[in-house]
């Protein structure tokens, strides 16, 4: 008997309320998170990847967001349905999320205190001594070193490397189950980036976490995930093993999302580029969202939206199954 997921994502649609009405921001996103998994999400701005990760621990705002369709079980639990107040349980405590720019989510006004702290005495429950002893572990943890005296620190004190950091310290302090990191190693150095793949790939074997990765790059999501989730207008346009995915893409966007990555092996003045950019959510594209941009378009690929279809055990993409039998770009 195969493993349940430990957490599943169903037919998931996000709007916004605009001036103009609303605006569908992701339609029909599934996936499926394992225990110990890691996976990763990539597409490029405005693809949705953001959203659908705020989406899973329901941070839009009310008031101008709906969520008219689908289901994301944790645990057995759809958090679609779940109380506010089991929400709040569950975010910082179960499932935590990493965001992408440190300086603007880090309050700059306390300590690291005061930051990791509030967490750990909101979930757990500490004194607040309680709480600095383990919020110094977990600046260990983050292998920030002379983590006593950094934790007295302010945000403007630490680098952007220590200060991403100090995000991650404040995510993991509760040993959630999963760990969501948008985009952890935007404005980082190169250097930084891989010490900071290197730390979640190590948190996440000693803390037995899944963590879902997202990220524009598919060079930080091919050193880190075991899955690869391409996201498209909105869309999941295709799905695989990462091995399968960057040896055999067979979606056209993800074969150039890959053209795109600098070869190692000889120079090349001139990288290939996709025409155009992701199109305005409010434009209503009959059939396949990435035809205007496809080198492979045809006149069916503009007549019905293509569903996502298996080529390959464990393999789906979202491209007529002909074009994907053939091999190479569909």
């Amino acid at each position: 008997m195969s493993e349940a997921p430990l957490l599943s994502v169903r037919d998931l649609t996000v709007e916004f309320r605009t001036d103009a009405g609303w605006m569908t921001a992701i339609e029909r996103v599934s996936l499926d998170l394992m225990a110990r998994d890691a996976l990763g999400i990539v597409g490029e701005s405005g693809s949705g990847k953001s959203v659908t990760a705020l989406s899973l621990l329901r941070l839009h705002a009310g008031a101008t967001a709906r969520m008219p369709s689908g289901e994301i079980l944790y645990a057995g639990q759809d958090l679609l349905k779940a109380p506010e107040r089991a929400m709040r349980r569950i975010r910082g405590g179960e499932i935590a999320m990493i965001f992408q720019d440190p300086m603007s989510s880090l309050n700059p006004v306390l300590s690291i205190a005061d930051q990791i702290s509030e967490t750990l005495m909101l979930h757990q429950g500490l004194d607040r001594a309680a709480a600095r002893r383990q919020a110094i572990a977990s600046l260990d943890m983050v292998r920030i070193a002379d983590a006593a005296h950094r934790v007295d620190a302010y945000p403007h004190q630490l680098s952007g490397g220590m200060r991403q950091r100090v995000m991650i310290a404040i995510a993991i302090a509760c040993r959630p189950r999963i760990l969501i990191a948008d985009e952890p190693t935007t404005a980082l150095d190169v250097t930084i980036q891989a010490q900071i793949l290197d730390l979640l790939r190590e948190l996440q074997s000693e803390l037995g976490m899944s963590v879902i990765l997202i990220s524009h790059d598919l060079g930080v999501i091919a050193e880190f995930a075991q899955r690869v989730m391409v996201m498209y207008a909105g869309r999941v346009v295709e799905e695989a093993p990462a091995r399968a995915l960057y040896r055999r893409p067979m979606h056209p966007y993800t074969t150039g999302l890959l053209a795109a990555i600098p070869p190692l092996d000889h120079d090349v003045r001139r990288l290939p580029t996709i025409p155009g950019s992701i199109p305005d959510p409010f434009r209503r594209i009959p059939g396949c969202r990435f035809s205007p941009r496809c080198a492979e378009v045809e006149a069916g690929c503009r007549e019905a939206a293509p569903e996502l279809v298996s080529v390959g055990e464990g393999h789906l993409a979202r491209c007529p199954p002909r074009k994907a039998r053939l091999g190479g770009a569909a």
